[in-house]
């Protein structure tokens, strides 16, 4: 559209992503990280503090009822005030809180403190896919969204080492615990970078100082011109879109994915340690072995996706890989080399859903309604 040759237009995009997908991907990698440190972390809380399984899985899903309460009133918000402004909100508050989880000494603060860590970063995560409709059309959004939810899986590479080195060999320093260190060392870096974004960031590309006239009003023609394109444009608003039977059938979808890859997320250190691994360290380093296949195949997979301008059989595809994944590992009896084959195959499948699944709604739904 416009008569922009190709050539200039790839210039443009790639100017822009260098510009806004390393932060954005930065900061989702830490908000994960915050999000599944206490599969990590309550493999010695339970050593040290006065509960165990059960408080923990509880508060595990104690998050996802702030999340959930608070996730539609923040993007509302995002709509109204633009990103930089959410971001540092959201940002800010969930590193204060993630890093307070230090202090937590019985299962009522832990409840406590994991309600409001889900009630602040409920924005983050739908935020970001709404900031990405302003900058990318859909025939382009979809790399742009698998590339930043990548951030969840590369971060899980280096969760597992990372998180173990701080529980063995911090342990004890300053009188604290290791998981204690954990928190603090992980939290306060999303509150930095929650001061970072509204200090880098522009909330539409009219705002840019670094795009130049042409290069905005390329921007403005693709993404007017592949706005009509989209199927769902008429879903204006909120109330419009729950007024669509679709939007429950995807609904539904995610929610029976997420139990999937939240079972993974927070359970994965229990098992692998139920495999005879009892050094925190080596539960870390095993635990990254699954993730390093999950990033390759949702690079590939979702390139695939673009490429073929297909949805929904890469979706059925992937979904079938977790499930022949998960039960594979279930079949090996404590086998560890087979569990975690079992286990690699299965986080191609469950890392790939994510990517998949939002590229389909922000195709389906207007901005607004997305």
């Amino acid at each position: 559209p416009g008569g922009h040759g190709a050539e200039h237009v790839e210039r443009v995009y790639a100017k822009v992503g260098w510009r806004i997908m390393p932060l954005l991907f930065i900061c989702y990698m830490v908000a994960y990280l915050d999000r599944i440190n206490i599969g990590y972390a309550q493999l010695q809380m339970k050593q040290t503090l006065p509960f165990g399984d059960a408080a923990y899985g509880l508060g595990a899903g104690i998050f996802f009822i702030g999340y959930l309460l608070f996730e539609v009133p923040s993007n509302l918000m995002l709509e109204k005030i633009g990103a930089r402004k959410t971001l540092l909100r959201i940002m800010f508050c969930w590193g204060i809180v993630a890093s307070a989880m230090m202090l937590v000494q019985t299962p009522m603060q832990f409840y406590v403190l994991r309600f409001l860590l889900g009630a602040f970063e409920a924005g983050f995560f739908p935020g970001i896919i709404l900031y990405l409709t302003f900058w990318y059309p859909p025939a382009r959004r979809g790399q742009m969204i698998a590339i930043f939810l990548s951030a969840t899986t590369v971060m899980s590479m280096f969760a597992g080492p990372l998180c173990g080195a701080i529980l063995k060999y911090m342990n004890g320093l300053n009188g604290w615990h290791g998981w204690q260190w954990l928190f603090l060392v992980q939290g306060l870096p999303a509150s930095i970078l929650g001061i970072v974004c509204y200090l880098y960031l522009q909330d539409k590309p009219e705002d840019a100082r670094w795009l130049n006239p042409n290069e905005k009003q390329v921007l403005r023609d693709h993404l007017d011109h592949d706005q009509g394109l989209v199927a769902g444009a008429a879903h204006g608003s909120f109330w419009q879109a729950l007024r669509d039977p679709q939007v429950y059938v995807l609904s539904l979808t995610y929610f029976m994915a997420i139990g999937g890859i939240y079972a993974m997320v927070f359970w994965v250190p229990t098992l692998i340690k139920s495999w005879g691994v009892n050094d925190l360290f080596m539960v870390g380093i095993y635990a990254a072995i699954p993730n390093i296949f999950g990033v390759i195949g949702m690079i590939l997979i979702g390139r695939s996706s673009d490429r073929l301008k297909e949805r929904r059989w890469h979706f059925v595809a992937v979904a079938m890989i977790a499930v022949v994944g998960l039960l594979i590992m279930t079949q090996m009896k404590g086998n560890l080399v087979g569990s975690l084959v079992g286990l690699s195959i299965g986080t191609i499948g469950v890392a790939t859903l994510t990517p998949l699944f939002f590229t389909i709604t922000s195709e389906y739904l207007s901005k607004a309604a997305a």
